[in-house]
Order: C-alpha cells, then structure tokens, then sequence
C-alpha cells in the first residue's frame, strides 16, 4: 500500500504529459525490475507454459483452445512439478480524456472532471491448483479511484475427466460470484472486449442485461460439462449475499432475489489447431425486488446467442472475432408499479475482432449497440410541474451505440523475448466513440444539461502488468 500512495503522489505532482510518462515508466519498471522467479503469472507457474499458449496476444485475457481446456479443467493442469503457490498480482493505470468535462454531478471524489491519471486498480489473486481437481480464481482489488478493497470475482471449480464410450467427458462444479464469469469463450459479459477501460468512461449506456449486471453481488453453483473436447453445456442457481457480506465484500447490492436466478449455456467448440471457432446460446431468468420489499418482484428474463472464431496459424499472424446478442424482456412490477407500462424489452449486440502480430503488436475494433422500447417512466427524469424532461432520455429510449479502437504493445510476449515470454506488460492507446447515448444524438446529463453523444467520447493509454 504504501508503495502504490508513492507512485499515485509521484504521479499527481506533474502535469497531464508527464503524468503520461510517469505510468509508461512504472508500467516499464514493475515488468523489468521484478525477477523471473516472481513475474510469472501463477498459471503459468504452475503449466511451465508461457503466456502465448494460454492467450491471444500473450496477455490475458482472451483464450487460446488451450487456455479453454485449461479453465474448464477447473485450473488445475500442471507440468507435474510440485511448489507451486498459486498467488498472482495485477495492476493497471491509465490516463483518460473525455470530449467534454463529465457533468458536475458525475465528478469522482479525488479527481477532475477530465484529464485524470489513476492507478486504477491493484490486484491480488488465488489462482491456480488448490488440491488435486479443486482449482480457483479468486480476485481481490483495491480501487484506486473507490479507494476500498472488494472481493472482485470468484470462481472455485472441482472438476473429473471420465470416459464416456471412447470419448473423454469433463463433469465441473463451480462456485462463483458472476453468471458470466464461468465461460470460456470470452463472448459473454466478463469477458469480452475490451478487456480493461477507464473507469472514467461513460459506459454502455443506461441499461445492460441482468445476467451481466449481478457481478459480485451474489453466489451461485453451477454444473457443466465438456464432451468430446467439443460440446459444453452449464447450468447454474443463483442468489443473493445478505446485507452484511455484501458491506464486508464492499460490493455492489443487487437487491433481494425471490426464490433463485437460473443461468443456463450451451455451445459447441470445435478446435481444427490452425484455426477454431464456436457457436453458443445462453439465457437467464431473476426476480429481484429491493430488500424488505413485499408484493411482486421484478421479473427479468435474457435469451442471447454468441460466437467467436480464431485463426492461429503458425502464431505468426493471429485473427480473431467475437459477437453475441442478447434479447432481455422485462416485467418491472416493483421498480414502475405504479406506470401505465410495467412491460419492457431492449437488445444488445456487441462484436470485436483484432488482429496480433508476433506475440507483440494487436489492435482491435469493437462496436456495441443498444436498442430498447420506449419507456419514459424508465429512461427519464421529468418536472411535475413543467412537463419537461430534467435528467435522461430525450425520448424515452435506451439507445446507445459506438464503437471501440484499441492498439497496444506486448514488449515481451514472444516465447523468446527478454524473460521467456514471462515479463507481462502491456501498453495500449483506446478510443471509444458514441454516435447514440441514453436514447439518442443529445440526451439531458445528471446536471440536468443537454449534453452531445459524442461529448463522452474518451480516449485513455493504459499500462497493464500481471505478476
């Protein structure tokens, strides 16, 4: 902690260009300066593999079919050595501008409205083999622009491989904190791109799916299966933590879940070494109320599909792409009981792909687009008295859309870089545009203000170092 004070004063004292330099230097410093026997990720410890056999770019964390194995066998491959302590550590930085200043009423406790440099976050992970078939990716991180520690995510999985026929079939037991945070296929909410953002981004707009929206706020056990290295199926139950845990954990609440929430996937893999590619649906269903609440909950149910399709090559030139769309109908009984309308649907659609060369260099385009009905009592804030809309949508509608550009550089991600492909850093440059916000062109901010879509357009470099 008081190393992570030092460099966040260092950092404040100078003006925005030297601030950029400062991260770039501490990006570059904790990459070089650690020795080989300490930066190497726990997973990759404990395979002796480096992080190129794992993942696309070699920096997590988008899946290579190797990586997908490894996951699904519940973490816990190993290269038969034993010693192994399954203990990782993460950090990122970045420096963000936004098209105009963010609203007054948005303004973060210890920042500006604009031209901020954070140590956004620091990371500390149980990850790896616990016992033989138990496995774990526990994140714990503190908040450098929250400035609280929270339980981030966390995925305890025991797992047997058995022979069905003459076909090997994998049987896992997940315990987690995230409906999305199982898959392996990196379509799904947790983790798609892009892979890191500035906290200081305005985001995706005013609604998102509920199956990706509980993250860290509930528990869940779900049972998956593997078949044939190529069909995965899951299925999970998910709750609510009380009050007090979620005040321990310092994470969101998401409210009181009637009964439980039931996750459910399927999808088909199919991994041709060159190239591979998999094709899914998946769908949620909740009832959440607030807490103590009584009468009828909200009722949410989501219904998407997702595919993804990577050309590895000789791992020279890497391409790959990711979608999914997801339908989500809402019966709003509890947080509209009493509008005309407690009856809602939006769609989302997000897409990637990138392109990496030599384990170093990637860039990566992604768009995201969000249409919904028109809801005024849920998308707007109106005057009683004028009739004017005061805060939200112009029109009553959800719609958000843009696009995504990153380019970063993985100095030594090649096998034989400097550390054996085991130095993790990455430096990367990101824009994010919007041509829609909260419903349209121009909507009304949290001051009140009319304010342009492409106001919150932000571009941020970020530098991210896994040890």
């Amino acid at each position: 902690m008081k190393i992570l004070n030092a460099v966040r004063k260092a950092i404040l004292q100078h003006g925005a260009l030297q601030q950029l330099v400062l991260l770039v230097g501490v990006g570059a410093t904790l990459a070089i300066t650690t020795p080989n026997a300490n930066a190497v990720p726990s997973y990759a410890r404990q395979t002796g593999s480096d992080c190129a056999a794992c993942h696309v770019g070699s920096f997590g964390p988008q899946l290579t079919p190797f990586g997908i194995r490894f996951k699904i066998n519940g973490y816990t491959d190993t290269n038969g050595k034993s010693g192994n302590i399954p203990l990782s550590a993460m950090l990122v930085a970045n420096a963000t501008h936004t098209a105009k200043d963010a609203p007054e009423a948005d303004k973060i406790d210890h920042f500006d409205r604009n031209n901020t440099v954070a140590v956004q976050e620091v990371s500390g992970f149980v990850a790896g083999k616990l016992a033989d078939n138990l496995g774990s990716f526990v994140q714990i991180t503190y908040s450098g622009i929250d400035r609280v520690f929270s339980l981030d995510q966390a995925d305890i999985r025991y797992v047997r491989t058995l022979k069905l026929g003459e076909k090997d079939l994998t049987l896992g037991l997940s315990l987690n904190n995230n409906p999305t945070l199982t898959d392996p296929f990196n379509t799904l909410g947790q983790w798609r791109f892009p892979y890191t953002s500035s906290d200081f981004n305005a985001g995706f707009g005013p609604a998102e799916p509920k199956v990706e929206s509980l993250g860290g706020g509930v528990v869940g056990v779900n049972f998956y299966t593997f078949y044939d290295d190529s069909l995965y199926a899951e299925i999970g139950f998910y709750n609510n933590l009380s009050k007090k845990t979620l005040n321990f954990l310092n994470t969101e609440d998401p409210g009181q879940i009637k009964g439980v929430s039931t996750y459910g996937r399927l999808a088909y893999f199919k991994d041709s070494k060159r190239d591979n590619f998999s094709v899914g649906v998946f769908g949620f269903a909740s009832s959440i109320q607030e807490r103590g609440a009584f009468g009828p909950a909200d009722k949410y149910r989501d219904l998407g599909v997702d595919a993804s399709y990577q050309y590895l090559g000789n791992r020279k030139n890497i391409f790959t792409a990711n979608t999914s769309y997801v339908r989500e109908w809402q019966r709003l009984n509890h947080t509209l009981a009493d509008a005309e309308n407690v009856r809602n649907t939006f769609n989302q659609f997000r897409a990637a792909g990138s392109y990496h060369y030599d384990q170093t260099w990637g860039a990566t385009v992604g768009v995201f687009d969000l249409r919904g009905k028109r809801n005024a009592d849920l998308y707007s804030t109106v005057d009683e008295t004028t009739g004017l809309v005061t805060n939200g949508s112009i029109g009553g509608r959800p719609n958000t859309r843009g696009y995504i550009l990153q380019a970063d550089w993985t100095p030594w991600g090649q096998e034989s870089s400097w550390g054996g492909g085991w130095a993790n850093v990455r430096f990367g440059l990101q824009f994010t545009g919007y041509t829609r916000f909260s419903g349209g062109s121009s909507y009304f901010d949290n001051d009140g203000n009319l304010r342009r879509a492409r106001s919150n357009n932000t571009t941020s470099v970020f530098v991210w170092t896994a040890l």
